[in-house]
């Protein structure tokens, strides 16, 4: 049995949260959040990549445990102050991550509304003292929208450098017919400098081949260009098991930190069985290795991966 920390099962229920969100937040919560008089981000500060680990202020490896905001052009009534603190105060969260869309009626056809969303969401959770990922939920090609990235990240970067809270995520998901040396990474090095020349500090996540799953080939080709770079990591349960965890811990053997923005307990599709004996090793091996993750997804939708 999962033990829940600080959450109450009825005020789940009192939401109508299902069976399958209860089991979601039994697991975030296996490492309890210290939650005092300080914020998340008072106790920890800017943070900074050395090796495979993230380290805070105080030269400690952290990790992460928060949920995924769902497509922002299609679930808009999350993107608000009212969620994010509910997401710290009642599920204990101490990061979120705003994945504003960029095609489909999103950034590409409405750039002021979407980012208006993101920055709602930025601000409420530096408000709220959690650390969240500003994602451009890319899942064509990259550099089709190369311009638009650029654009989205150079205004991200000018608002938001000051604050420690704030890690960009320049590509979701390259999909598995993109190669790593010819396509992802040379995205990833046209849009850091853009960051880079307004924020030299926040972390930077990175996707990966095979929607971010094939860590273990980034690793042997890091980004060097910039400093505090990591590299996106996506499992859902009960489809990705122990060989994404192999490839995961090559990844790791080989220097590179990791962030899980995207885990989920369901089936890849987003649906399906939810697969809890295959969370729980997910869970251990993110603990064992201090590696941040974001469930997905705060939605109000019929399928497994929705948490409402």
């Amino acid at each position: 049995m999962f033990k829940i920390n600080h959450v109450h099962s009825d005020s789940f229920r009192a939401r109508g949260c299902s069976r399958s969100t209860l089991i979601l937040f039994a697991c975030l919560t296996l490492v309890s959040l210290s939650f005092g008089q300080q914020t998340i981000v008072q106790q920890h500060g800017q943070l900074r990549v050395q090796g495979n680990r993230i380290l805070d202020k105080n030269g400690q490896p952290v990790k992460f445990d928060g949920m995924a905001l769902y497509w922002s052009q299609w679930k808009p009534a999350f993107y608000n102050a009212s969620c994010v603190n509910w997401l710290v105060s009642d599920w204990r969260c101490s990061i979120v991550r705003a994945s504003m869309a960029v095609g489909s009626g999103g950034y590409l056809t409405n750039p002021t509304g979407e980012t208006a969303k993101v920055k709602a969401v930025v601000d409420a959770a530096i408000a709220a003292g959690i650390y969240v990922v500003i994602d451009f939920h890319e899942t064509g090609n990259g550099n089709t929208d190369l311009a638009a990235a650029k654009t989205f990240f150079n205004d991200m970067s000018k608002t938001y450098a000051q604050y420690p809270n704030v890690i960009y995520e320049t590509w979701n998901e390259p999909d598995n017919t993109m190669a790593w040396a010819t396509v992802i990474k040379p995205y990833h090095e046209a849009v850091i400098p853009v960051i880079r020349a307004n924020d030299p500090d926040n972390l930077i996540l990175c996707g990966t081949k095979s929607w971010s799953q094939d860590v273990d080939e980034a690793s042997l080709n890091p980004i060097t260009i910039s400093s505090n770079i990591i590299y996106t990591l996506h499992f859902y349960a009960a489809t990705h098991k122990q060989s994404l965890r192999d490839k995961a811990q090559i990844a790791l053997n080989n220097g590179i930190a990791l962030m899980v923005t995207e885990g989920g307990l369901s089936q890849a599709s987003g649906n399906g069985a939810i697969d809890t004996a295959e969370a729980r090793l997910w869970l251990n091996f993110m603990n064992a290795n201090y590696i941040s993750w974001m469930n997905w997804s705060i939605a109000d939708l019929t399928e497994s991966s929705a948490a409402l």
